[in-house]
């Protein structure tokens, strides 16, 4: 038995033997997908597209974990960063309030936490094989999909770009024309109220269907922002609510307002020749991102002892412990009526009397996260003969977001910024397919080409600096064009030889322009730098953001080539066991530090600086079996990466604020796999996963001059667990009348996480946690009417998904707390 099938066999095969298995996928896949095939007895099996060809999971020589709708549907997941929660060694999560509508994304210990599209991903995001290059947009909604795939480790032949530690990868519904449709609605706890639908028809017969879907979701923010002043009245503190809400609250945060559409064409021309054409849109204008204070300590004032927030004789307010609401490091007296974990005093106001120095205040933002997104894609499929098939996919995509961080959570303002990131993109993928020698090799060749570009501008007021100017709009026009091979040859019908090889070239320009708020831009050095008696760059006497001198209508570049390849051998023991073994590679691109608060003028501490692509070597052993009557499925995998020139961005560099990105060194991983699925008994299912991942820093080769004291060899990289968890498990139960209940519980832990390169138990650890969800449903009969109840966090945790802090500068800690115990009712119709 070959572990992949010659695409020119495979659409006979797959009647056989996968079709009747596409038709169970519901809730079915590979590892992490664990329902059952409608027997009841049996797993079913999932095809995926992880080598360019459709081969069975099963047979598949990677760490794939691949869920399909009805099983996310189950677990009650709509968004992308929810499917990590059973995915061994894999850590997605929504981006925080300073960074706005994006996703964190970390494999294996490789990844990424900076939206800037100067820097790069470490792990790549595509839907439908385009490729998503930037953080931004890429918390994705998992509307009407077949299928998601995550693939573990180097992806460097295969995915390619940029996804070191590995990508994710979105399969949309394609039209079939078979009148089908379904609409749910579903209302829970905050006012969630959400609308989800599809409908697949037949244009012309035989040969043009369409499908159309979309999604509407909407909740009230979950934490309280509050006017410190009337909810603590025997404090000598000013009031900041200014009309802006009701009495005592201000408004809240994190509450959601999204839309998504999209619409697919699918067109017969031939019976060689499919071509299939998507267009989709998003609008997603939230409110600021869930955000609570955790530390707060600093005097609060310039530097000649001005105060950031005076009291009513004219004394600096410090920025302490009374802001922070709860936690160990809260003085807080918090109001009744309200629970502290969610509290935030944020005014998104900077009311600092304007200097000479500073003379650009009052200023104020909107609390807001908006996000517009669209895009047009095209693949077409041509069987130019039995053996040979060529596939091209196209793609245009934009997108345009704005978001406000208010970080202080106070009263004093410490930081603010209002920021717009405006992004476009092309590519192109050409891909043949072929077999030779009498199906003995199968191959692919192929290309590709990506043009970027885009624009970031923001207004960034930090009060702890002394500065506060505008960023941008800064350009980032980058190009990526690749060349690559991938073959299979079957020795044997057990044993396969697989190799691929990949050339890629990338080219970045960055261009900086830095003014001042009111347009105009630094001319003159720093009167300190000159000898004047100010107290230091930032004190009354120098001119406005003096320390930005030179970075105006200024270009760094980065230009780099890189090969990456991969060899595998797998070897099938029998029907129900297969083992590989792999050795592969990938890099990041390199490129330059985006966010140089000073320029030529300050000397030594100049932040112009470029940084070179990182890179990994992958050793991989691993089995697939499904064992007693393929009742009980078990997948391993151990894995050794070299990991070298590794890229973090520091924010305690030898001088705040910092935000420099450096290869900073190399590192050893190793880790450990496994995922169980398991059905003992007709309509009962069990699947759990877990995971271990050992991070060693070896050395450190960055500029002493740059090395933080803090950074040592014990740390890890940021969102990098040492152990992961899941376990879930399914009970379908027939009714008398024909109908079923079905009960999941799904549980999933995850041990202590850092979220900063500088790896800090009091400013940027996020505690491990376990968080559980129950959904009960009801499945009509004919099966055309459902009803669902779900519990999300049952036992209420309080956790947090990422941190941002300062712990240099103005000592700040913040972090976006996870939603406390939810509820929500869904009604599905399907036609």
């Amino acid at each position: 038995m070959k572990t992949a099938i010659p695409f020119a066999r495979f659409n006979k095969l797959r009647l056989g033997i996968v079709a009747s298995t596409l038709a169970t996928v519901m809730g079915t896949a590979g590892p992490a997908t664990q329902v059952l095939a409608q027997d009841g007895e049996t797993l079913s099996e999932i095809v995926v597209t992880a080598q360019f060809r459709e081969t069975r999971l099963q047979d598949t020589p990677l760490a794939i974990t691949a869920v399909n709708s009805d099983l996310m549907e189950a677990r009650s997941q709509t968004s992308i960063y929810e499917v990590a929660a059973q995915a061994p060694n894999v850590t997605l999560a929504p981006q925080g309030q300073a960074n706005g509508s994006g996703l964190i994304a970390f494999i294996r210990g490789v990844g990424q936490t900076d939206f800037n599209f100067a820097l790069e991903p470490g792990v790549g995001v595509y839907v439908d094989d385009v490729y998503y290059p930037t953080l931004t947009g890429s918390l994705l909604d998992l509307m009407d999909l077949d299928r998601v795939e995550i693939l573990r480790g180097p992806q460097g032949t295969l995915a390619g770009r940029n996804s070191i530690g590995g990508a994710i990868k979105l399969f949309s519904s394609k039209p079939s024309g078979e009148g089908t449709g379904s609409f749910q609605a579903s209302y829970g706890s905050y006012n969630r109220v959400e609308a989800r639908g599809f409908a697949d028809f037949t244009l012309i017969d035989d040969v043009l269907f369409a499908r159309v879907a979309g999604v509407s979701k909407n909740r009230d923010g979950y934490v309280d922002r509050l006017d410190y002043a009337q909810t603590h009245p025997g404090e000598d503190i000013p009031s900041f609510n200014l009309g802006l809400g009701n009495g005592e609250k201000l408004g809240t945060l994190g509450g959601t307002s999204y839309a998504a559409a999209r619409l697919s064409l699918r067109w017969i021309a031939s019976p060689d020749v499919e071509v299939n054409v998507a267009g989709d849109f998003t609008n997603d204008s939230s409110q600021a991102g869930a955000d609570v204070l955790i530390r707060a300590n600093h005097a609060a004032t310039t530097p000649e002892g001005s105060p950031w927030l005076a009291d009513s004789n004219g004394n600096a307010i410090p920025y302490d412990c009374r802001f922070v609401p709860a936690g160990p490091f809260s003085c807080d007296t918090s109001p009744e009526g309200y629970n502290p974990q969610y509290i935030n005093y944020a005014t998104f106001l900077d009311g600092v009397p304007a200097t000479s120095q500073s003379p650009f205040k009052p200023f104020a933002v909107d609390p807001v996260q908006q996000l517009d997104t669209y895009g047009i894609q095209s693949t077409v499929d041509w069987s130019i003969s039995p053996d040979f098939e060529l596939k091209s996919i196209s793609s245009w995509r934009e997108y345009d977001s704005s978001w406000a961080q208010d970080a202080d959570g106070s009263p004093i303002a410490s930081q603010q910024l209002l920021q717009t990131l405006k992004h476009h993109q092309w590519s192109q993928e050409i891909r043949l397919n072929g077999a030779l020698f009498d199906d003995r090799l199968d191959f692919t060749v192929g290309g590709f080409w990506f043009e970027q570009g885009g624009t970031l501008e923001a207004r960034v007021d930090l009060n702890y600096a002394g500065i506060d100017f505008i960023h941008g709009p800064d350009t980032t026009p980058s190009t990526s064009k690749a060349a690559f091979a991938q073959t299979t040859f079957h020795l044997n019908d057990s044993t396969n030889l697989s190799g691929g090889v990949r050339y890629s070239r990338d080219k970045k320009v960055y261009t900086y322009f830095r003014s001042n708020p009111d347009g105009s831009i630094p001319s003159a050095p720093c009167a300190f730098f000159l000898g004047a008696p100010t107290a230091g760059p930032t004190g009354i006497g120098n001119e406005p953001n003096c320390l930005l001198l030179g970075l105006y209508n200024v270009t760094d570049s980065f230009k780099g080539d890189r090969t990456d390849w991969r060899v595998a051998l797998d070897h099938r023991f029998s029907d129900t066991f297969m083992s590989y073994t792999q050795v592969s590679t990938g890099f990041r691109s390199g490129g330059v530090n985006p966010r140089p608060f000073f320029g030529p003028s300050a000397g030594a501490a100049n932040q112009l600086k470029s940084f070179d692509p990182e890179t990994l070597t992958s050793y991989e052993v691993g089995f697939k079996s499904d064992l007693f009557d393929r009742s009980l499925r078990v997948n391993a995998a151990l894995f050794y990466n070299d990991y070298k020139n590794i890229i973090l961005t520091l924010n305690a560099c030898p001088t705040a604020p910092c935000l420099q990105p450096n290869n900073v060194g190399k590192a050893k991983v190793k880790g450990a796999e496994l995922e169980v699925t398991y059905s003992p008994i007709e309509h009962l299912s069990f699947d759990g996963a877990v995971s271990y991942l050992d991070f060693d820093y070896k050395k450190f080769t960055v500029d002493p001059a740059v090395l933080p004291a803090a950074l040592s060899l014990s740390m890890v990289t940021p969102f990098t667990p040492e152990w992961k968890w899941s376990t879930g498990v399914q009970y379908e139960a027939p009714l008398s009348n024909g109908g079923t209940l079905t009960a999941r519980v799904d549980g999933n832990y995850q041990s202590h996480i850092y979220t900063d390169p500088i790896n800090n138990d009091v400013f940027n650890r996020i505690d491990s946690y376990f968080l559980a969800n129950a959904r009960l449903t009801w499945k009509a009969p004919d099966e055309a009417w459902t009803i669902a109840l779900e519990v999300q966090n049952l036992t209420d945790k309080y956790y947090f998904l990422s941190l941002f802090s300062q712990p240099d500068s103005s000592s700040t800690v913040s972090g976006q707390p996870g939603l406390p115990r939810t509820w929500a009712i869904t009604m599905k119709r399907d036609f």
